[in-house]
């Protein structure tokens, strides 16, 4: 979760919690054995890597790596098994995940290149989600500070030159009909005011609850099996399993 859409309380959008289950089901089936140590960057307020820990071996690890966090952040009581860090950490791992973090960054390629690849061991694996498709770019995409959102081509592109690409796919079809009737909303009316970052809070009662999440865990096994097939798969989301080749 990114820092700036940090919860005002505890209740989760279903939202991320499906995308949570997603990657974490990702993980375990392209990953194995389970990694001793994994390095989450733009982790945001840790709670995908903490929801990771719990079914890892208790001797495992997750450095959660936020060029955003402040000294409450650094400071706070958390598993002892996360370490978060603001600082680039020296170390390569297993396992390097970048989960709706590239789209922040202006010179993505740069990045990859640089930041990403020098810290995925060599044989190692990166899982690495963008938003989808720059004709659903809304004024949601401004406040949070996005430069873009990807194709699969483009994502596969950007990646290609420091990762050999495993598995490629799409996530939550069912969410690109509101977006693109955002998008479509705003360009017949375009927002008056600046953007601004909405809270992700979730407080609409179990039954609706259960229901959303009931749409988007079937949506997303959906994606999952179609990117099993290779099959085109439109979703709102694009995400790739990528392996740093040994040198």
């Amino acid at each position: 979760m990114d820092l700036r859409e940090r919860p005002d309380g505890d209740n989760r959008h279903p939202w991320e919690i499906s995308r949570a289950r997603f990657f974490r089901r990702l993980i375990h089936r392209h990953v194995q054995p389970a990694p001793t140590s994994v390095l989450d960057i733009g982790s945001g307020d840790s709670w995908f890597a903490t929801e990771l820990l719990a079914e890892l071996p208790t001797t495992s690890q997750i450095v959660c790596w936020d060029a955003n966090y402040t000294l409450d952040d650094l400071t706070e009581t958390i598993d002892p098994r996360l370490l978060r860090t603001a600082q680039p950490p020296s170390q390569q791992y297993p396992l390097v995940l970048a989960l709706d973090v590239l789209e922040h960054v202006q010179d993505d390629a740069e990045f990859v290149a640089g930041s990403i690849a020098q810290r995925v061991q060599p044989g190692g694996l990166l899982i690495a989600s963008v938003p989808a498709h720059q004709w659903l770019f809304t004024s949601h995409d401004q406040a949070l500070g996005h430069y873009r959102r990807h194709t699969h081509a483009t994502l596969r592109a950007l990646l290609a030159p420091s990762f050999t690409v495993v598995q490629q796919g799409s996530l939550f079809l069912s969410l690109v009909p509101p977006r693109a009737a955002q998008r479509l909303l705003e360009r017949v009316r375009p927002p008056r005011e600046a953007p601004s970052v909405v809270h992700s809070g979730w407080n609409h009662g179990p039954m609706l609850t259960r229901a959303v999440g009931g749409v988007l865990d079937a949506d997303a096994r959906l994606g999952l099996a179609a990117a099993r097939r290779r099959l085109p798969f439109a979703g709102l989301s694009v995400w790739a399993v990528c392996r740093r080749e040994h040198e």
